[in-house]
């Protein structure tokens, strides 16, 4: 079987692969932001911001695809900015891009939490907002501590996970489909579409659509163990986007074809609403189950993957030396499983739609602007890389997804913005006082290191 140039065996095709990007970007994100998509649109109208938001996804899984097959090693982002921007200033982007993951990923972990907290409330009917954040703590330390030890069953974690999600989505459009009725679906407020209003409320949804397709590149930080990667990533990338697309558009446009989108809207665990009204208390609690089943099981797995980022960076020498350091008897990172799940638990405590807008906006300075950047840089700097898989129509679909994150990023509000701004300003500030003590840029020579192979290679 091929081997990778790290030892690591291609042993993954275009199904797995595609099942693996499915999984994570169908957990239970839709369950949690359905009612606010409805809510920030104003109506069915909804059903665009879930198309636009596939548009933009569809267009940066472009540029994912042409950096995953010229660059297809372990890390995704960190890898491409590590290689594209050594050249001018050394180790600041990637470590930007650690630095932003420390209260990103915990952040997205949160939206997991407060969402099963909410999903629990169905039991309890009166439980209050402060006991909600307090059930989404406690579920947040019990995470941790199950993840405080040596993991070595992820892989029938990640099936559990699979299975619950597969079987919550289609009972959920299953009932939707079978008690569907246009009428409720298609009943556009007046004014739906006025220019004014509809643009204002599409960047919103956009952003929690985004939110919702978060995972169509999983596939590209498995670059080494991918057979074929540069075939292998564009056709994931593509085919995972579509099929989530439909899926949750089935799910929005079957949910408010039962339970009209003025109810919807104001909902807090529609999946149970919707079962409710059509199955009874037994269907309701059968979902709810399952509902939380999928959010705990995203967030172990998710917290899992992301507390190791840190650790390989660290060992990287790109990273605080702290976060290299092992549990001394079940060899784990414990350092930034620690400190993500503290600001993960802090994170509990902010409103959910908070939480949404303020990650979007710290990922898309860092990541996903930034890539485009990297894409461009390495075409000018690389033209040597083995490219199997080159964007089509290049520059167009980098030029729209950059006014597509642009729209996506003022959209968030001045609170999101001026976090992400901040904590970005911040990381700078601390970068350049590791890279004094380190003797790095701009306290030092730039170390160029070009890792992936050439045309002539």
């Amino acid at each position: 079987m091929e081997k990778s140039g790290n030892g690591l065996v291609r042993s993954i095709g275009t199904v797995q692969a595609t099942a693996i990007n499915m999984s994570q970007m169908m957990g239970a994100g839709p369950f949690i932001t359905i009612p606010i998509i409805l809510s920030t649109m104003g109506g069915p109208q909804a059903m665009f911001g879930w198309i636009a938001g596939a548009l933009l996804a569809l267009l940066d899984g472009l540029v994912w695809s042409e950096l995953g097959s010229a660059l297809p090693g372990e890390g995704g982002t960190y890898v491409y900015l590590r290689e594209a921007f050594q050249y001018r200033t050394g180790k600041l982007m990637p470590f930007l891009f650690i630095w932003s993951t420390l209260i990103a990923t915990p952040m997205m972990m949160a939206t997991g939490v407060i969402g099963l907290a909410n999903y629990f409330g169905y039991f309890f009917p009166h439980i209050t907002p402060l006991e909600t954040k307090l059930v989404a703590v406690a579920v947040t330390i019990i995470t941790i501590a199950l993840l405080y030890r040596r993991v070595t069953s992820v892989a029938k974690i990640t099936i559990v996970l699979w299975i619950g999600m597969i079987v919550t989505v289609v009972m959920v459009i299953g009932t939707g489909l079978t008690h569907f009725n246009p009428h409720l679906a298609f009943s556009f407020p007046q004014n739906a579409f006025a220019p004014a209003s509809f643009f204002a409320g599409l960047g919103g949804g956009m952003l929690l659509t985004i939110y919702d397709y978060m995972g169509y590149y999983t596939s590209c930080y498995l670059g080494d163990e991918l057979k074929n990667p540069g075939r292998t990533i564009p056709r994931v990338v593509i085919l995972s986007i579509l099929l989530v697309t439909a899926i949750d558009l089935l799910m929005n446009i079957g949910i408010i074809g039962v339970i009209p989108w003025q109810t919807a809207m104001k909902s807090t665990n529609i999946g149970s609403l919707l079962m409710a009204h059509i199955w009874g208390t037994p269907g309701a609690v059968i979902i709810t189950l399952l509902i939380i089943w999928t959010c705990f099981a995203s967030v172990y797995t998710g917290l899992l993957g992301a507390s190791r980022l840190p650790y390989n960076a660290a060992k990287d020498g790109l990273f605080f030396k702290a976060f290299a350091k092992l549990h001394p008897k079940y060899q784990f990172p414990n350092v930034s499983l620690l400190i993500m799940g503290l600001v993960m638990a802090i994170c509990c405590f902010f409103d959910l739609s908070t939480i949404i807008n303020a990650l979007m906006a710290l990922i898309i300075v860092v990541q996903f602007i930034g890539q485009i950047f990297a894409l461009t840089v390495l075409r000018k700097r690389r033209p040597d890389l083995k490219r199997p898989y080159k964007q089509w129509l290049y520059p167009i679909p980098s030029i729209i997804a950059f006014i597509g994150w642009g729209y996506v990023f003022y959209s968030s509000g001045w609170s999101a913005i001026s976090l992400a701004v901040a904590w970005t300003v911040i990381g700078f500030g601390v970068f350049l006082i590791w890279a004094r003590v380190h003797h790095d840029w701009p306290f030092g020579e730039k170390k160029i290191h070009e890792t992936f192979k050439t045309l002539q290679q």
